[in-house]
């Protein structure tokens, strides 16, 4: 299985998975044209996809997805809560399934296990997703690491995970109270230290590789995700244990699980 975080932070979000002849976007947060440059960039034609798997209606998840879906003519999947939330993207002519927040379902020979997690949108959802023998999770836009979360991430091999925020320069940074305690709420966002903790425990659980995501662009910074996140896993043992950031700016590397 291949893996690209095409963007990832406060100003757009996609993930590109391919098996074999399966490709998807898991969201598609930018624009239908900047997914497009993205996609290219790292060799993928946009009309060899099979759809865009949505976790939740907030812009920088769906911001691409109508018009990729109009674009190219391939369906999208989404809870009902996101479809109810996401509406004013779509103009009827696309193929929207929606699923259960609990229930497996495939596209082509890819399974995806869609999972429910607290943030501030209508029926948000992450996902583990198999290929039968290789696992890939997603984990991103939640306050806090619920017990099912945990569960879904433990037996793994690949996990990219929220590190949002440092706790310091958000709490000293210019949003408004109101914004902060949201972001760092239990709808809200991962920090640093949050994710940091959850690695330590998944690395000796027999997660193979974690990459931190969704970084905030006014309270955080990639050296500081890291550096939070290894110091860490150090403290535990796990020092050996491979961390990369995603950013916002440029395709992660792609990574083959």
């Amino acid at each position: 299985m291949k893996v690209c975080l095409l963007a990832s932070g406060s100003a757009g979000n996609s993930i590109y998975i391919q098996n074999g002849a399966t490709r998807i976007l898991v969201d598609a947060g930018l624009t239908g044209k900047q997914i497009e440059n993205r996609l290219s960039s790292i060799g993928v034609d946009p009309t060899t996809l099979q759809g865009i798997v949505v976790s939740h209606e907030h812009s920088d998840h769906i911001k691409g997805v109508g018009i990729m879906a109009r674009r190219y003519g391939f369906p999208v999947w989404m809870t009902q809560g996101t479809l109810d939330g996401s509406k004013k993207i779509f103009r009827g002519t696309e193929r929207v399934h929606v699923i259960d927040n609990d229930q497996n379902f495939s596209i082509g020979d890819l399974e995806f296990q869609p999972f429910p997690l607290p943030h501030d949108a209508a029926d948000p959802v992450n996902y583990v997703i198999t290929n039968g023998s290789a696992k890939v999770a997603i984990a991103t836009d939640m306050g806090v690491m619920t017990q099912l979360v945990y569960q879904r991430l433990r037996d793994v091999d690949f996990v990219a995970i929220e590190s949002n925020y440092d706790r310091k320069m958000l709490m000293d940074g210019p949003y408004p109270w109101v914004l902060k305690k949201r972001i760092s709420g239990r709808h809200g966002h991962l920090p640093n230290d949050g994710a940091a903790e959850v690695l330590c425990d998944l690395a000796q659980e027999g997660v193979k590789h974690a990459v931190l995501a969704h970084l905030s662009e006014k309270n955080n910074h990639p050296d500081l995700a890291r550096n939070t996140c290894q110091d860490l896993l150090k403290q535990h043992g796990v020092g050996n244990f491979p961390v990369t950031v995603a950013l916002q700016e440029r395709p992660s590397e792609i990574f083959i699980i």
